[in-house]
């Protein structure tokens, strides 16, 4: 399962708001949503979030084992 905890995480180290991700990058509040559910998102939303954040995706999501 991929979370995408280190996510919020990142966003803060940068200053990065979910406010400002939506107003002034575009990222709509369902894309938002889905990444706080863990949910899936493509990887044409994790590809902006690294070009916003200026990060690697290691510093947004992790697969972790459901076992």
């Amino acid at each position: 399962m991929i979370v995408y905890d280190k996510l919020w995480k990142t966003m803060k180290e940068k200053g990065i708001s979910q406010y400002k991700l939506i107003n002034e990058f575009g990222i709509s509040n369902g894309q938002l949503d889905r990444l706080r559910k863990n949910s899936n998102i493509s990887t044409y939303t994790l590809n902006t979030l690294c070009k916003i954040l200026d990060c690697r995706l290691e510093d947004i999501a992790e697969y972790k084992n459901e076992n």
